[in-house]
């Protein structure tokens, strides 16, 4: 693999990485809003004036998010190996990285919840109060629908931070463009793919971050 490669050589590697890679980010994100919607809008409704008011469970909570969203994601990659191995039976490929990636970004997406959630005007959830509502009618009838937009844009921007996850799992053989950069383009001196997963990687970004600025300028321009 050292030295230039054919365009014919260099595509079904660079298909194949990115494919992995899409795999990856999408099953990350889609446990990471599973995971993380719930948990930031407990974190909201848990404050100490907050709809259902436990400073204890949110202090815990709290906790456990900030210190998850500490923690660098290189380190927290290989802290996770045991667990990831228990779960999957394996820590190499594209599958076993969905583990760590998960959860290094479920509390950093909880946050964003939360920091949505606290846009929603408060006379949205008295309107609901005042109308007999309870605690899932105000969330499910006055958060979650005016924080939308801002949900959305958290989710962008998750996805953004999972796609660079996704490349640092290429460490510990998580597969992927990460993978391919690290074992064809670093360790092998190929600048060639070097190169290529790097623009790669850009143009993948680029086009989540336009797709989700424009999904948000049209929630935005409905309400």
């Amino acid at each position: 693999m050292r030295g230039r490669m054919s365009w014919d050589d260099l595509w079904p590697i660079l298909l194949n990485g990115t494919l992995e890679t899409l795999y990856m980010v999408g099953l990350a994100a889609l446990f990471t809003v599973l995971i993380g919607l719930p948990l930031g809008v407990l974190l909201f409704i848990s404050r100490r004036h907050g709809l259902v008011p436990m400073p204890r469970l949110n202090a815990l909570l709290g906790a456990l998010v900030n210190t998850g969203r500490s923690l660098p994601f290189i380190v927290l990659l290989i802290a996770l190996i045991p667990f990831t191995r228990l779960l999957i039976g394996t820590t190499l490929g594209s599958t076993a990285a969905i583990v760590p990636i998960t959860l290094g970004a479920f509390p950093f997406f909880a946050r964003l919840t939360e920091n949505a959630l606290d846009e929603v005007d408060s006379g949205r959830i008295e309107a609901v109060l005042s109308m007999g509502g309870n605690t899932w009618h105000v969330i499910s009838k006055a958060l979650l629908p005016e924080a939308l937009p801002a949900l959305l844009a958290g989710i962008t921007l998750t996805v953004v931070m999972l796609i660079g996850f996704s490349s640092m799992a290429g460490v510990i053989g998580g597969g992927g463009l990460g993978d391919l950069a690290i074992r064809y383009g670093y360790q092998r001196f190929n600048d060639q793919i070097m190169v290529a997963t790097v623009v790669t990687l850009v143009i993948m970004v680029q086009g989540v971050q336009m797709i989700g600025d424009r999904l948000v300028r049209a929630l935005a321009h409905r309400r």
